[in-house]
């Protein structure tokens, strides 16, 4: 197979994959993106982002990542729709495999994100951005003065549902137990929260709605029983999935899978090899994190390279 080499590759083009392309392609590294079929991260399924700086009147997800794109290949950066299957970081240069080519690089920045956990319904699906989402703090404004339910019990979905207290009228917290499985104090404070109530024992049967959400049909575990209840938003908060599996092997990752770095770098259990976004980040996931720890991960790359020897 064809081999290509490059001094800065990126596999991953979500905000953290584009901000440390304009980076380095800033510094004349020309670096090669590797963006893969489904390219653009969370944001390219988020029809408003309203909470990113720069923009006022809010944007949709996949008109910033065009605007991304166009800024680092601006400046240089190649940008291939083409997924990798396989990496190699053993040895120096890094060898990074697609269906089409072998790409060598002196330094890789991986920024292959993560994803949310979902019910797997049809109408959840359906409804997408159209009153469900994963992300209270991206979309939690948007419903405001309306009411909403979070599903799950562990301490994201207690954050998310404390969170959307400031915008909605109720927030019903679904979780499929009789008790949560949020730590202690997190617990304390959602039970506490005048504006929460639980429906416990109960699974999301449907998501109610034909445009937008409506509600939701909520059954019983113990019985079977069904019952519904009004909402016009629905949080997703079962968890987040870290794009990872082509590192395992080669890169150090905690015990929910996401790449371990450095604290206040971007630097992997690899030297030459940084992560940036949310493929290294289970506590914030926000576009704007993202996109700052790009811009980390680029300069970490830059200064490495010059370390080496490497111009």
């Amino acid at each position: 197979m064809e081999s290509e080499h490059r001094r800065v590759l990126i596999i991953g083009s979500g905000p953290a994959g584009y901000t440390a392309a304009i980076y380095t392609a800033r510094a004349g590294l020309e670096p090669l993106m590797l963006a893969g079929l489904t390219f653009g991260g969370q944001l390219m399924i988020t029809t408003e982002v309203e909470n990113f700086p720069g923009y006022p009147d809010g944007v949709t997800g996949p008109a910033m990542m065009e605007e991304l794109q166009k800024q680092a290949e601006r400046f240089g950066t190649e940008v291939l729709y083409e997924d990798a299957t396989h990496v190699d970081f053993s040895g120096r240069p890094f060898t990074v495999t697609t269906d089409r080519k072998v790409y060598t690089a002196d330094a890789v920045i991986v920024a292959t994100g993560a994803s949310a956990k979902w019910l797997g319904l049809e109408s959840e699906e359906r409804l997408l951005n159209n009153g469900v989402s994963a992300c209270a703090t991206c979309d939690g404004a948007l419903f405001r003065n309306k009411p909403m339910a979070v599903i799950g019990g562990g301490d994201t979905a207690m954050e998310e549902a404390l969170f959307l207290t400031r915008f909605a009228t109720k927030v019903t917290l679904v979780h499929r137990r009789g008790e949560l499985r949020a730590s202690k104090v997190m617990q304390e404070r959602a039970l506490a929260h005048e504006k929460i109530e639980f429906a416990w024992h109960s699974e999301v049967d449907e998501i109610l709605g034909d445009d937008f959400a409506t509600g939701v049909r909520l059954r019983d575990v113990r019985d079977g029983s069904t019952r519904e209840i009004p909402v016009e938003a629905v949080f997703v908060a079962i968890g987040h999935q870290p794009t990872t599996g082509l590192f395992e092997g080669q890169l150090e990752m905690d015990d929910a899978a996401y790449l371990k770095v450095e604290a206040g770098t971007t630097r992997t259990t690899v030297e030459g090899v940084f992560a940036c976004g949310d493929v290294a980040d289970p506590t914030y996931r926000q576009a704007v994190t993202a996109a700052g720890t790009g811009c980390m991960a680029a300069i970490d790359a830059e200064r490495w390279l010059a370390e080496h020897g490497i111009e």
